[in-house]
């Protein structure tokens, strides 16, 4: 059962447990779970995705229940007035807090994207960050006797694909546990010493405007005991 933060006549929106894919889609065939399929057959209703989190980042994530509400709701990320924040562990000490203003190439993969140009200049991308808390871990990585990292918390200005992971890695402070923009020699400390197999990112909240009630909503989503375990270090 997937936990429902939030649910009315019009909208749903849940708890996504990393590794779990939003809809069926030709990048991996050999899943047979998604977040839409096990939302409505929870509910018992159809459900319009409005949004997307990628496979491995948990977190809030928000249905419509028809189609028109979706369309509204859409408008309403694209127009950017829906904030998100997200809670990140990343590698380094990074600076109290600071703007990456990076455009984004378009990412298109080979199957899902077969028929749509290459050819595309970069998108404007801009997210905000603050650092939480950092920590001095006593294993030594690379070249370093010990490791150092950070908590920090993003908020994307802008929606392109895998932003916040291709921006903290333009940073040089790569999400520990991304396996496709991260570090290996990080990711491995993680898993042997914290038995964490997950990309250390999570979408923690998300403020928009309800749609049809016109009501303002800030929805929370808490951590999996693998991401709390490892905040612990950060005290």
């Amino acid at each position: 059962m997937l936990e429902i933060l939030y649910k009315d006549e019009y909208l749903v929106v849940i708890n996504k447990p990393s590794g779990l894919l939003v809809h069926k889609s030709p990048i991996d065939k050999r899943e047979t779970a998604f977040a839409l399929q096990m939302v409505r057959d929870q509910i018992g209703q159809w459900v319009y995705p409005v949004h997307r989190l990628d496979k491995p980042t948990s977190g809030v994530l928000v249905f419509a229940l028809s189609s028109a509400v979706a369309s509204k709701l859409s408008e309403q990320f694209r127009a950017d007035q829906v904030h998100k924040s997200y809670l990140a562990v990343v590698r380094g000490y990074v600076p109290k807090e600071g703007v990456i203003d990076y455009d984004l190439k378009v990412l298109l993969d080979k199957k899902a994207d077969k028929d749509r140009s290459e050819n595309k200049a970069p998108q404007e991308a801009i997210t905000h960050y603050h650092r939480i808390a950092t920590v001095e871990l006593p294993f030594p990585v690379s070249r370093y006797p010990v490791a150092r990292y950070s908590l920090v918390r993003l908020l994307p200005k802008t929606g392109r694909k895998h932003q916040l992971r291709r921006h903290m890695k333009h940073i040089f402070h790569p999400i520990v546990g991304d396996t496709k923009y991260g570090r290996g020699e990080h990711n491995q400390l993680f898993r042997t010493h914290f038995n964490c197999h997950r990309l250390l990112l999570h979408a923690e909240s998300i403020d928009f405007v309800h749609p049809v009630t016109e009501e303002s909503l800030a929805i929370r989503a808490g951590v999996d005991e693998v991401f709390a375990r490892v905040l612990s270090l950060f005290g």
